[in-house]
């Protein structure tokens, strides 16, 4: 397993990590995901130990609480070899102050993390959305104050604007608050929003990705073709009017460059997909997830190979998009472009 630092911080960690998302079903939402209980949850953590997977994601939010719950009777014993993120700001309850980035909800939702997770420690806590109506040197105050009694070690956001998370950034600076040194973010071939400006934040910034939804909420497993929609019982089908937009001849023009690397390096489209962004810049670690441990073992082979060059360009172009504003603005002007972090690539 490659191990990369998480921005410019020093904390080392695997390049994959296991989503939890899928432990409990304990909502209709995410029964779509999976309903993995405690047996089984033990049987994946269990092979993510044993392939070098040591970092295991989950939010205040996911089942509302029983994923964290699951996970932290599955690393019960097991404390010292895994590496924890979890997340909160979203909604937790009825209460006027069971939501956002505030003093008061922050104490309490990470109070209540560190319950359910069976430990006195998180490795990684993100803000899981931005908040807009929390001054960020509140929520800076309250997780430096969480890192100095040793709640949480590193700080990080989930789903920020660019201007959200540099504000943040500026603060921390200002009044040497600790620094967001992981986003967490969607991005897969499927949708590169990612890269119009967060990546060049993330670049300058040293701010590294964790990548959530790697394959396109679902719909890069190659399970979806022309002609073969997605089956029942699948995320793909069951919430279909979820996650992020699509075009679907793009994304059977991104399975067919898929399917054609495939057949040049005898792997799977997921394992494909994965791999392309881990060749991608800032990208410090990719959350999958799974149902069962075949499907776990599928992920985990998108490691330890490397797309070559060409191939990087054949999906470069299958999925590339045309630039938002300001972007291709930006791009008219190569001579202001010269030292920016980002090459502009993707046309």
């Amino acid at each position: 397993m490659e191990y990369r630092r998480l921005g410019h911080s020093g904390l080392r960690m695997p390049v994959l990590s296991f989503g939890t998302a899928t432990f409990g079903g304990g909502n209709d939402f995410f029964k779509a995901w999976g309903a993995t209980g405690a047996q089984g949850a033990a049987r994946l953590v269990d092979v993510c130990l044993d392939h070098g997977v040591s970092l295991f994601d989950s939010a205040d939010v996911y089942s509302d609480g029983l994923a964290e719950e699951i996970l932290g009777g599955a690393i019960k014993g097991k404390r010292g070899r895994v590496m924890i993120s979890t997340k909160a700001t979203f909604a937790s309850g009825d209460g006027p102050n069971d939501y956002g980035s505030s003093r008061s909800h922050l104490t309490d939702a990470v109070d209540k993390a560190l319950k359910r997770l069976g430990t006195d420690y998180i490795d990684l806590f993100q803000l899981h959305g931005q908040d807009y109506n929390t001054p960020v040197e509140e929520t800076l105050h309250t997780l430096d104050r969480l890192v100095r009694i040793g709640k949480i070690r590193y700080i990080g956001g989930s789903n920020f604007s660019g201007w959200h998370l540099m504000k943040s950034l500026a603060a921390a600076d200002r009044y040497g608050y600790p620094r967001h040194v992981g986003h967490q973010i969607y991005y897969s071939l499927l949708n590169r929003d990612y890269e119009w400006e967060l990546m060049p934040l993330g670049v300058d910034q040293g701010v590294g990705a964790l990548v959530w939804s790697p394959l396109g909420w679902g719909k890069l497993t190659g399970k979806i073709r022309r002609g073969q929609p997605a089956k029942p019982g699948t995320r793909a089908h069951d919430i279909a009017g979820t996650g992020p937009h699509f075009e679907e001849e793009r994304l059977f023009q991104i399975i067919d460059a898929l399917d054609a690397v495939g057949k040049e390096t005898g792997k799977t489209v997921p394992q494909i997909a994965l791999n392309w962004l881990l060749q991608r810049p800032t990208v410090a670690n990719v959350i999958i997830g799974a149902r069962d441990e075949k499907q776990l073992i599928d992920n985990i082979g998108a490691v330890g190979w490397t797309l070559t060059p060409a191939q990087m360009t054949k999906l470069d172009a299958a999925s590339a998009t045309p630039p938002a504003y300001p972007v291709w603005h930006q791009r008219d002007f190569p001579m202001l472009n010269e030292r920016a972090p980002i090459p502009y690539t993707n046309t």
